[in-house]
């Protein structure tokens, strides 16, 4: 039997993008478009020759019609994973890493090159990926199950782990298509863990789910990967990446920037994040297409001037522009990473009781929040932002959208040498023996 669970040769995929000329918003609008459109019909039944002579190295386009172009989402990438092995994928949004996941699960296929795969696959791309709405939840278990070649007496013996593991017990006999997004990935994820496919493959759906959830759901991989299985695994945790796969692969735009032992290609990944960048704007060409949409990151001092080095006892501020397409619910969160990948803390603007559960209206909106100085111990630092309801959907998450450096002064560590990854300054009292026998 080979060694080899997972081999990749030369994987490109694209993609055909249409694009309207024009967008037309009113009735008028409608009108003169049906107008230009008939006249340019007219005009080729009797054309004029007067208006034929082409510009050099200009395209015409018939306004309101569709243009395509094409999209290479996937540029040539070749990998081996070995049987048991945990490999990790990395990469920016919009890298390639979903679409090489659909390949690997033979949900879509490649417009080149060749993907092995030996052994059964189970997969968990995405919230709805596998599931049948109407059915129950005990009716798609034992559906994955078959998917996936089990007998159906060997689903009956793991069931109740099943569903015991997505904590769904009280509505396993209602449809799913009832269940919230974090009800759907918990079963979703319980019931490809479980069946044990040889090959069991990840993406990021995990942030749907709560903090409790997402522990369980890493030490299950954890466990699936000591049972000498196979697992690949997309994350934008570098501290789960770094935890669990031994090997990980750094996607760019559709290509292999790096390839080898983890901490090697996270310290490589994360390295790119850290040349002082502390404002972030959407770029024109990255349109964001759900109901809430980043616009702008920036980093700033108490007094409100751009800034990317702060001192220990100074306030750092990050600000957040972003939009609302949609009257829907969010929260708004920022989380800061250490230069290692590692989380240090995230917080919402939902942490504030007058905004808790409130739906946005539609226009842009600036949220700010403050890290009060004396917390943050010296080093460098990446801020990703995310907009969800959580447990049930993620709108947007952006990484590293800015960083930011903080400096020996007056922290505890130039003080005393402290070491840890922040240094808070807490509240301590102090009684005397003399005090205590008074009492």
């Amino acid at each position: 039997m080979s060694d080899i669970a997972i081999r990749a040769e030369n994987l490109s995929k694209q993609y055909t993008i249409g694009h309207a000329n024009s967008r037309h918003d009113t009735i008028g609008e409608v009108v003169a478009a049906f107008g230009n459109r008939l006249s340019a019909k007219l005009r080729r039944l009797i054309p004029d020759t007067r208006h034929l002579t082409p510009v050099p190295g200009t395209r015409h386009l018939t306004p309101g019609l569709p243009s395509t172009e094409t999209f290479l989402a996937l540029n040539d990438v070749s990998f081996d994973v070995r049987r048991g092995e945990v490999m990790g994928i990395i990469g920016r949004n919009g890298a390639g890493k979903s679409t090489l996941l659909k390949i690997l699960s033979r949900i879509t296929e490649p417009t080149s090159g060749r993907a092995e795969l030996n052994g059964r696959v189970g997969s968990l791309l995405e919230v709805g990926t596998g599931f049948h709405g109407d059915l129950t939840g005990r009716e798609n278990i034992f559906l994955s199950g078959a998917i996936l070649g089990m007998r159906r007496e060997e689903i009956r013996r793991k069931f109740d782990d099943i569903v015991a593991f997505a904590e769904v017990e009280r509505f396993i006999d209602t449809p799913v298509k009832f269940y919230s997004s974090g009800m759907y990935v918990r079963l979703a994820f319980a019931v490809a863990a479980h069946l044990e496919p040889e090959i069991l493959i990840v993406d990021e759906v995990l942030a749907v789910g709560d903090i409790e959830f997402q522990k369980k759901c890493l030490g299950k991989m954890g466990d699936v990967a000591k049972q000498a299985r196979t697992v690949v695994f997309v994350s934008h945790n570098m501290g789960a990446i770094s935890k669990l796969c031994s090997r990980a692969i750094w996607l760019e735009r559709g290509q292999v920037v790096a390839e080898g032992m983890t901490p090697e290609v996270v310290a490589r990944y994360q390295a790119q994040f850290f040349m002082g960048k502390n404002v972030w704007q959407r770029p024109h060409d990255n349109l964001a297409r759900g109901p809430v949409a980043f616009l702008k990151v920036a980093m700033t001092n108490q007094t409100g001037q751009a800034a990317e080095l702060f001192s220990g006892n100074e306030e750092i501020v990050v600000e957040v522009e972003y939009e609302v397409r949609e009257p829907v619910s969010t929260h708004i969160g920022i989380g800061i990473n250490t230069s290692e990948g590692v989380l240090l803390f995230y917080s919402t603007d939902c942490d504030q009781a007058e905004v808790r559960c409130r739906a946005r209206p539609v226009g842009v909106h600036q949220a700010t929040c403050t890290i009060p100085g004396g917390l943050m111990a010296p080093g460098s630092y990446s801020v990703f932002i995310s907009a969800q309801w959580p447990h049930r959907q993620v709108y947007e998450t952006l990484e590293s959208t800015v960083t930011f450096e903080v400096s020996k002064d007056g922290t505890l560590a130039a003080i005393e040498g402290r070491g840890g990854l922040i240094m808070p300054k807490l509240r301590w009292e102090t009684s005397t023996e003399a005090s205590l026998k008074s009492l």
